[in-house]
């Protein structure tokens, strides 16, 4: 089976969120769907090992973000390459309260629902929630899409993320024009980003997820 084909399938990239308590939480997921439109259900899909799988379980609550193309990239990184088991993603974070769950602002708006069913795949929940709430923070912006986080954002998924693929080994008997050559590589490695350049700046910070040079390798 060519799983590439998977790669052309139409995702967006968003923010689900919930409650630990009084402590919220939340990550970042590709795999969201509208099931009905009256009443309003969704389908969300989050990985067993992601620890705000359990907080919705307990909660029966949840929420997601949409994220825009012209949200700040950094979101995606706090969201998706730490576990809010061991970190407050929360933290220097624009959100607000809705319904008793969180939602991040600098988005295109939100959706929140109510748990009303759940399916268990061999390594996800699939979630069922019945719309309680929405509102739409930027009715001008253009809502991302995982095409457009890999290919302009140039992003990795996480490997916890249900569209999570290895990445395609390079061509090394391709030529690289006589200008690329003078181009260095430098992947973070917590997220995967890549920096193409001469030198990687002392002061660079990963645009997804934050972290300093000193987290970045020659590839």
């Amino acid at each position: 089976m060519d799983t590439n084909i998977f790669r052309k399938m139409s995702y967006g990239v968003y923010i689900v969120t919930s409650m630990d308590g009084e402590r919220p939480v939340g990550c970042t997921a590709n795999s969201i769907m509208q099931i009905t439109s009256a009443p309003a259900t969704v389908a969300i899909s989050i990985n067993h090992d992601n620890y705000t799988n359990g907080c919705i379980e307990k909660a029966g609550k949840f929420a997601f973000s949409i994220i825009a193309e012209n949200s700040d990239a950094k979101l995606i990184g706090n969201f998706g390459f730490r576990s809010s088991k061991d970190a407050d993603k929360f933290d220097g974070v624009d959100y607000e309260m809705v319904q008793g769950v969180p939602v991040v602002k600098g988005t295109c708006g939100y959706v929140v629902c109510k748990v009303i069913n759940k399916m268990e795949t061999e390594t996800h929940t699939v979630f069922l929630g019945e719309v309680i709430d929405g509102e739409v923070y930027d009715g001008g912006a253009e809502a991302m899409t995982y095409a457009y986080y890999h290919k302009v954002v140039k992003g990795k998924s996480p490997k916890n993320a249900p569209t999570y693929l290895p990445e395609e080994g390079e061509d090394k008997s391709a030529k690289a024009p006589e200008e690329e050559k003078k181009k260095e590589k430098y992947i973070c490695q917590v997220c995967g980003y890549v920096y193409e350049g001469e030198s990687l700046p002392e002061d660079y910070k990963c645009p997804i997820c934050g972290v300093g040079a000193d987290r970045f390798k020659k590839a």
